[in-house]
């Protein structure tokens, strides 16, 4: 029988799972949005702006599926997801700070750095 501590550290690894999970599809949902109202036909500075919420958009949402995923977990995997966290953290990041320059999508950076922080402590436990 498992011990104790040995069945907080899972509970917590998969409240945290479930927490990552969500904050991608959040932002994801909240990046594909702010992708479509920006004219495809803009500024130049309109275009990285949904350029950035596409990729973000695609890579929360690869993430939220990883994260989803029920098959065998081992070392190749977890690395492979932490490398898909670490991925999917810097693109938010890097989101973030280009919808930060736009009054209209600063909702759109909150659930950009919300999704990298949930990442970070979810990457913290697979250490």
């Amino acid at each position: 029988m498992p011990s104790t501590a040995s069945q907080q550290e899972l509970v917590r690894f998969l409240e945290d799972r479930f927490t990552c999970a969500q904050a991608c599809t959040e932002c994801a949902r909240a990046c594909a949005l702010r992708a479509s109202l920006v004219d495809p036909d803009g500024a130049e500075d309109h275009e990285l702006l949904r350029r950035k919420g596409i990729l973000c958009a695609e890579v929360c949402d690869a993430t939220c599926r990883m994260l989803s995923d029920q098959g065998h977990f081992d070392a190749d995997a977890e690395d492979t997801l932490r490398m898909q966290l670490e991925w999917t953290r810097t693109v938010c990041l890097e989101s973030a700070h280009v919808f930060e320059r736009h009054p209209e999508a600063e909702e759109t950076a909150l659930a950009c750095r919300a999704c990298a922080r949930a990442c970070t402590e979810f990457m913290a436990l697979l250490v």
